[in-house]
């Protein structure tokens, strides 16, 4: 066993929401949803995992403090699985902390089996990736789900893909070998803001993920986030003659309803990601335009 179990009394049969760091989260969708979920509600450890046997120490160094020339202590990452309730006293539990290096298997398998302990009724992963979507359409929702049934209530995209998996779906994939219906919630990021928080792909997931599993929590100061940043992006965009073609584009694809996975269609092309600004070219530009340093 990899893990040290913390003298805590956990809720009845909480749903568990993974949300590990370390893969691919554009707009930090994933991460501040948890975050999110944390401010809204008071968890305790129940499980912490051992990041000696878990997570390369080189690529993710511990922390340590010094105080005038004095070193703390030092500070160790590691998974580790909290328990709360949500608003209406309904059990969660979140796995947060890094995504293991190594050993993902044998760390799958510790999960599911706090899982079947806990009696999770059902495992919800949090993830985004990027797409060549517009940020002035909705944020969709693609699933990785154990179920037909589960995969249509999120949305999926047709036809078959093969993907890198993150580790939500190898713990979804073993509880669901055990009985516990699994989803992964992937939000559909737009390229061009991958690297700035995205609070529309943070809100979607959290409402994708209450919707699944009847938790209330209330996201009235995301859905402000949401839509403050939506404005500046507009207002970001409206500068450049050629960000105003690019979402128009994107826009017309979005509506066409082109599958980017694959590009196949008989409509026009889609939009390559060579085509589209980066992110750290629209982030430069959004803080210029915040800082009230635009072109004349």
């Amino acid at each position: 066993m990899s893990f040290t179990r913390r003298e805590v009394y956990p809720p009845d049969h909480p749903v568990l929401v993974i949300g590990l760091e370390g893969w691919i989260d554009p707009g930090f969708a994933a991460q501040n949803a948890l975050d999110a979920l944390l401010t809204q509600i008071s968890t305790r450890t129940f499980a912490v995992f051992n990041g000696d046997d878990l997570i390369d120490h080189r690529a993710r160094r511990p922390r340590t403090r010094i105080r005038s020339g004095v070193r703390g202590r030092v500070l160790y990452s590691a998974p580790r699985l909290r328990v709360g309730v949500d608003l209406l006293g309904r059990g969660i539990a979140l796995l947060v902390g890094p995504e293991p290096d190594y050993r993902w298997k044998s760390f799958a398998d510790e999960v599911a089996d706090l899982a079947v302990e806990l009696g999770s009724p059902m495992v919800i992963g949090l993830g985004a990736f990027p797409a060549p979507v517009p940020h002035t359409r909705p944020v969709t929702l693609s699933s990785t789900a154990s179920s037909a049934e589960l995969a249509e209530r999120v949305g999926f995209r047709e036809g078959a893909i093969d993907v890198p998996a993150g580790i939500a779906d190898v713990i979804g994939k073993i509880c669901s070998e055990r009985g516990i219906p699994s989803v992964g919630i992937w939000a559909r990021v737009p390229h061009y803001v991958g690297a700035m928080p995205y609070a529309p792909a943070t809100l979607a997931l959290v409402e994708g993920l209450t919707a699944l599993s009847d938790l209330v929590f209330d996201f009235g100061e995301l859905r402000d986030k949401a839509s403050r940043a939506t404005a500046e992006i507009d207002a970001l965009i409206a500068q450049s003659d050629d960000h105003t073609e690019m979402v128009r584009q994107l826009e017309e694809q979005y509506e066409a309803g082109i599958d980017d996975f694959d590009g196949d269609s008989d409509d026009d092309e889609p939009i390559e990601d060579a085509d589209l600004p980066t992110g750290d070219q629209l982030i430069e530009e959004l803080e210029r335009y915040l800082r009230g340093e635009t072109d004349q």
